[in-house]
């Protein structure tokens, strides 16, 4: 396990004790899981692809007014479901599934993974948003949108278009996730759910 400092300038208001949320970032090797969550909390783009070992942030959000501390669990590639990702499925209370446009056998990897955290979670009642990276390279690209739209339709899901070099829509993600998590979990983490305490930084 590797720890990262992330940071963006920005002030952080007074405000109450912020609730903490274990945020499980899952996909297949290479789809761009890295380069989406390094967009989001140092705001750049990693241009060089460098196979992840389970890497954690703890990332300090302000949305709506309101103040949380995001876990971010960053996982190795999924193509082999291991114990490893279960024992994150189980610490997770919401989760991020990456797949790649311009790979449309990332995506469909994806509905095992949804049906493994529904499995373990005991439910279909889990945050969730699903995440296709690399819109920038429309020549490359083998999902439609209309394909996304029949598949968030069917899995009731919302599903995001992103660049993580270019920057385009990553924060949206996050921040939907976010408020699912808040909505699911009203008065907070359930207990049992307390997370390790990770490098900080700070995003708005």
């Amino acid at each position: 396990m590797r720890k990262s400092t992330m940071a963006r300038p920005g002030r952080i208001r007074k405000s109450t004790r912020p609730q903490r949320y274990t945020t499980v970032v899952l996909g297949a090797g290479g789809v761009g899981k890295s380069a989406l969550v390094m967009r989001y909390g140092k705001n750049v783009f990693l241009d060089q692809y460098d196979p992840t070992i389970e890497e954690e942030y703890e990332v300090t959000v302000e949305l709506e007014g309101k103040r949380s501390h995001l876990e971010i669990i960053d996982t190795a590639g999924v193509e082999q479901f291991t114990g490893i990702n279960e024992s994150y499925i189980q610490r997770g209370l919401g989760f991020v599934l990456v797949f790649s446009l311009t790979q449309e056998a990332t995506l469909k990897e994806l509905d095992h993974i949804r049906q493994q955290i529904y499995r373990i979670k005991g439910g279909e009642d889990v945050p969730i948003v699903v995440v296709g990276t690399k819109m920038d390279l429309t020549g490359e690209r083998e999902v439609s949108s209309q394909a996304m739209q029949e598949l968030a339709v069917r899995w009731n899901l919302p599903f995001y278009e992103t660049s993580a070099k270019r920057g385009w829509h990553v924060s949206e993600v996050f921040n939907d996730l976010l408020s699912r998590m808040r909505k699911r979990y009203p008065d907070g983490p359930p207990k049992g759910s307390a997370t390790r305490r990770k490098d900080q930084c700070h995003i708005m």
